[in-house]
């Protein structure tokens, strides 16, 4: 299972059809519009001519407020979205007007909150076969019907009251329904794992922290694989035609890594597999492909859980199957998805923990004086725990071959305490101060990125974090919302603002388009953070104040002519 890294040069790059990036449709069926996570549309009515004509169509109050990360889906002629808190509700709605056809409200815990390490979020649904697959904050992945909200099917995946929560939607592959969940910062031991769709029995799970006699349990120090983390909580990708889904993972646990290994970045064995990192699993088994590990034996809470977007592209005029990443370690990371082999990584925004990449080992090179340590603070470390990216997803454009990329520009100080475990508690074992501002003053860039170049084309920056998830489409626009509530269209040539709307509170979601009888819309649910900015001090009551919470889904469209 260890990664060989390429050591050749890429002389040239061509973007090349794939059959999992977005297709000609008029649809949005699947979290990232694709099974490839691209966030890429076909569509092209609203181009950069006539986008500063968009206006609201309709509006969808969502029933609850606070940290809304849903991305809507678009089967037919009905949308569906989810709130957040629980989620509190489940909509389906008519996608050219707004009317609502059902909502499903179920009863989530008193108190759940306390278990969910970073807000009572919802990052959308899933859908197949007639049917819709939504996880929950109590740790339960439930099936509606699609035509009428009722629960088909009900399964627990984890038990919520150790800290592990479900925010993000499942992962579909031929008939099974994939998920993880939450709960690296509780200690929790991660899991993949995969159910029928027609009847929620279960099918395989993939442990993502080894057990005894398993391959990688040596890597943990004594018995830390019992708390180990490496949770995939946010969204996987699927490669029908290798059969393969991809998970990012989160952080070890707990954060102090003397705990789970060495106080040093002379680590050794104890890299804590596979935290941290990028896990390929064959559908039918659920058994390891291949995995890449980001940020060996992590102590600075760089989740490796990012998206995986996945293309096929032209290196060295060879087509090569690739699975392109943004790490919150900084790197941008260039792979071959169907063997792990990493091809190139390259720093997208200010690291200073690391010089760069060991590309024959496939590791970061550690800078010392910038790893925390028991009795050590390392300060000013660039990026802080939240990353240099955030889930907040980026977009693949095959037109332009470019990534479009939300950044963050914090750094933090932090020393590492000690710390024991208790079921249902933070289990960190960290002291820190995380809200430092980057070099250049600005805290937020959406980034244009050359991936195969792996270079900067073109940047926005933003006086501060949590920029939105981005799409873009064919006509060559990029669309991203902000923490201010700002929602924009942008030439994705330049960067240039073409259009924007205020949505009244902060935008995290990633937008979506979709086309019924010939007329394109464009959606965005709008709703602030909440959880996050109390750990970043001034920084973060900037950002409450930059705007209320709330909680509404918002529908654009061209004037008729």
């Amino acid at each position: 299972m260890k990664k060989r890294a390429l050591s050749s040069i890429i002389a040239f790059a061509v973007v090349l059809g794939l059959a999992v990036t977005a297709q000609a449709q008029s649809g949005w069926p699947v979290y990232g519009g694709d099974p490839g996570n691209t966030r890429y549309s076909t569509l092209t009515q609203i181009n950069p001519g006539n986008v500063k004509n968009l206006r609201v169509a309709w509006v969808l109050q969502l029933g609850s407020l606070r940290s809304q990360e849903s991305t809507p889906l678009v089967i037919g002629d009905t949308l569906f979205v989810t709130s957040s808190h629980g989620p509190k509700n489940v909509f389906a709605v008519d996608a050219k007007t707004g009317i609502v056809k059902w909502r499903y409200s179920p009863e989530v815990p008193a108190g759940i909150d306390q278990y969910a390490c970073c807000d009572v979020n919802n990052r959308g649904v899933a859908y197949a076969n007639g049917r819709v697959f939504v996880g929950r904050l109590d740790g339960a992945l439930v099936a509606l019907d699609a035509a009428t909200g009722k629960e088909v099917w009900k399964t627990q995946v984890v038990d919520h009251t150790q800290g592990s929560v479900i925010t993000s939607p499942p992962t579909l592959a031929k008939n099974l329904v994939v998920t993880g969940f939450g709960g690296g910062e509780y200690g929790a031991r991660g899991y993949i794992v995969a159910y029928n769709q027609a009847d929620g029995r279960e099918v395989w799970r993939f442990y993502t922290v080894p057990g005894p006699g398993e391959p990688g349990n040596d890597s943990w120090k004594g018995d830390s694989w019992k708390y180990g983390g490496a949770v995939a909580w946010a969204i996987g990708s699927y490669d029908p035609s290798l059969n393969l889904i991809y998970y990012g993972t989160s952080n070890p646990g707990p954060w102090n890594a003397a705990v789970r290994g060495t106080d040093s970045s002379n680590y050794g064995q104890f890299t804590n597999l596979f935290s941290s990192s990028t896990v390929a699993i064959d559908a039918d088994t659920g058994k390891l492909a291949w995995y890449y590990q980001s940020t060996p034996h992590d102590a600075w809470d760089y989740d490796g859980v990012n998206e995986n977007v996945l293309a096929d592209v032209e290196i060295n005029g060879q087509k090569t199957p690739v699975l392109f990443k943004a790490d919150r370690n900084g790197f941008f990371y260039v792979l071959n998805r169907k063997t792990g082999q990493l091809i190139s990584a390259k720093l997208f925004a200010t690291a200073n923990w690391t010089s760069g990449m060991d590309m024959a080992t496939g590791r970061p090179i550690e800078v010392p004086e910038k790893r925390p340590r028991l009795g050590f603070r390392a300060k000013d470390v660039c990026p802080s725990a939240i990353g240099n990216k955030n889930w907040m997803p980026m977009s693949y454009s095959p037109q332009t071959g470019l990534v479009y990329m939300p950044t963050l520009n914090i750094c933090m100080d932090m020393n590492l305490a000690q710390v024991d475990y208790k079921r249902g508690a933070f289990y960190l074992g960290a002291d820190f101060e995380l809200g430092k501002w980057g070099p250049g003053g600005h805290l937020g860039e959406v980034i244009a990125w050359d991936p195969i170049k792996q270079q900067k084309v073109w940047g926005n920056t933003d006086d501060l974090p949590y920029l939105g998830g981005i799409t873009t489409t064919a006509s060559g626009l990029v669309f991203h919302g902000d923490i201010h509530g700002w929602f924009k269209a942008l030439d994705a040539k330049t960067g240039q603002t073409l259009w924007k709307f205020m949505a009244g509170s902060g935008i995290s979601a990633a937008p979506i388009t979709y086309a019924i009888d010939g007329k394109q819309y464009v959606a965005v649910v709008s709703g602030r953070t909440f959880a996050i900015p109390p750990f970043f001090g001034k920084m973060g009551e900037q950002m409450v104040a930059a705007s209320p919470e709330g909680g509404a889904l918002f529908v654009f469209e061209l004037p008729s002519p």
